[in-house]
């Protein structure tokens, strides 16, 4: 599965459709961002030192299994979102170039509460992917647990709203 995610980001690339260093940020609506960051950017926001527990989901809006669980993961946010402990982010691997049109429209069409931020960073995709966890294969969905910067729990398929409610509660 490794393999076919890489061969895939690797035509992406390949094709001219990589986006360029330039970094973007627009708003999805008023109290979350969509924005475009590079793994080491990515690292500096969900690694924090804040005691909070930090569910990271990388998904895009091409992967069924990742459209199918997006919905119970936004009513998980909403159960947790008051608790100042709980930070919930996505990680978009859609391409960069479509982050205005197709991904901010998704967004906004499927009612996505949460800071998303798109991973631009595919071309060091075999250093970040086993940096984010060494079983990762880089099949998406992927779904990691951190607080205070370590990993706490790594989960790489598609979660039931229920499964993700277990995870959370084990860690917060």
């Amino acid at each position: 599965m490794r393999k076919l995610f890489i061969l895939i980001m690797a035509a992406i690339s390949l094709t001219g459709f990589a986006k360029t260093n330039e970094k973007k940020t627009t708003g999805t609506n008023q109290k979350h961002m969509l924005k475009s960051v590079n793994f080491d950017e990515l690292k500096t926001i969900i690694h924090k030192n804040d005691n909070k527990l930090y569910v990271v989901n990388f998904w895009a809006t091409w992967c069924k299994p990742c459209v199918e669980e997006l919905p119970g993961f936004m009513e998980v946010n909403k159960n947790y979102s008051k608790d100042p402990r709980f930070k919930m982010v996505l990680v978009s691997l859609d391409l960069a170039s479509e982050m205005d049109t197709k991904v901010k429209a998704f967004l906004l069409k499927n009612n996505i509460d949460v800071d998303v931020y798109i991973l631009d960073d595919n071309k060091r995709m075999n250093e970040w992917i086993p940096a984010v966890d060494a079983k990762w294969t880089g099949a998406i969905p992927a779904t990691i647990l951190y607080r205070n910067g370590k990993r706490l729990e790594f989960k790489e398929g598609r979660l039931q709203k229920n499964e993700l409610e277990q995870i959370i509660n084990k860690h917060l």
